[in-house]
């Protein structure tokens, strides 16, 4: 049954996603599109893509997209697929729920323990890989073109890429105004 396989993997999403949202992208990927083969890749950047365009963490709101969008394209009807959006928006949340709960007054009296700093300082580094890999993982033909079959398409996305790239990083353009510069260029270009 799909609502059971739906909240095993976005629990386990949730429970290995160290560095929120963006880092978690790479492993839904993953599963979802690898592993399960619950949508295609271009399905899958649609999906980052509104996730990213609406309120709410990526990674919650990427799993209330999939979770709809696998349940429909197994065949269930719109009901059963909200059902799928309320299954894996539940089970990815569940492991930080239950970990914040657990590790609270630990944390709390051992912060500055040694161990603890250790521990966070192996972390940091695995943050920064897990996000990199979501990174390269919406770097596909499906986001950008293929130089070989469609050059100008292919040159517009690196275009509109390091524009949005230079202009949040240098000149600190709010990632909202940036979102909807580059879908304009995309609506005037394409």
């Amino acid at each position: 049954m799909i609502y059971l396989e739906l909240f095993i993997t976005f629990f386990q999403i949730g429970l290995f996603g160290f560095g929120g949202g963006y880092a978690m992208l790479s492993m839904i990927q993953g599963e979802v599109v690898t592993s399960h083969n619950w949508l295609s890749s271009a399905e899958f950047t649609d999906i980052v893509a509104i996730s990213q365009m609406t309120p709410g963490p990526i990674g919650i709101n990427s799993a209330t997209y999939v979770g709809y969008t696998a349940a429909i394209n197994a065949g269930y009807s719109h009901a059963w697929g909200i059902l799928g959006s309320i299954t894996a928006t539940f089970a990815v949340v569940l492991p930080s729920f239950i970990l914040m709960i657990a590790i609270s007054k630990f944390f709390l009296k051992y912060q500055k323990h040694p161990m603890v700093e250790a521990v966070f300082k192996g972390l940091r580094p695995a943050v920064v890989g897990l996000l990199a890999a979501a990174a390269l993982v919406l770097m596909t033909a499906e986001n950008f073109g293929s130089y070989q079959t469609d050059k100008y398409q292919f040159i517009v996305s690196i275009i509109i890429f390091l524009i949005a790239f230079i202009g949040t990083r240098k000149f600190k353009v709010s990632p909202i105004l940036m979102i909807a510069l580059c879908g304009l260029a995309g609506w005037i270009l394409y």
